[in-house]
């Protein structure tokens, strides 16, 4: 896979256009700033504390794009007189196999760009782009996981269309509490 892959996101009346990219070291020293935020912190296993972490965050990120199992893409919104963006949030593609009828989608978004509709129009992008790219290596439906007190994670479900499944249990440590699962089918 392709690690030039750049999707868009049109403007709204009310935001700026996205721009989904894969993750690239000029991202660290933006990843590390975000990462300062206690919600994201509390919402997310991974901990991006220092400079070095933020590297090593980003190169998984390249790494998991080399294998084709998973990609990952910085969220930038769109400004006219900046060559990047500002770092908005991450979508991310994961459990890629070719025949494997299910993968699983995530996300999470910068405090700075908390309601203002960004992760749910990353993840439709990122969800067109999945299949689009792997439904004719058999994938059938994406998965969406979130914690069953992340109201927000929902609701991004919903307005992406992504149907409540069920709720699974939880398993500690990596997913200490109950969680919805969330599928989007390909004909959906």
């Amino acid at each position: 896979m392709n690690a030039t892959v750049v999707l868009k996101a049109g403007a709204t009346p009310s935001a700026p256009a996205l721009v989904l990219r894969p993750w690239c070291e000029e991202d660290v020293a933006a990843l590390t700033a975000v990462y300062r935020d206690p919600v994201l912190r509390h919402r997310t296993r991974i901990r991006v504390e220092s400079e070095a972490d933020g590297v090593r965050w980003v190169q998984a990120q390249q790494q998991g794009w080399a294998r084709g199992d998973r990609f990952g893409f910085a969220v930038l919104e769109a400004q006219p007189d900046a060559a990047h963006g500002q770092l908005v949030g991450n979508v991310v593609l994961k459990g890629v196999t070719s025949g494997k009828p299910s993968a699983e989608v995530g996300y999470w978004t910068a405090a700075c760009a908390r309601g203002r509709g960004v992760a749910p129009r990353a993840l439709e992008v990122l969800t067109g782009w999945a299949f689009d790219t792997f439904g004719a290596d058999g994938l059938e439906h994406l998965e969406l996981l979130h914690q069953v007190d992340n109201t927000a994670s929902c609701r991004v479900a919903q307005k992406s269309r992504y149907e409540f499944d069920r709720t699974l249990p939880a398993t500690p440590p990596s997913f200490p509490r109950d969680g919805h699962l969330h599928i989007r089918r390909a004909d959906a």
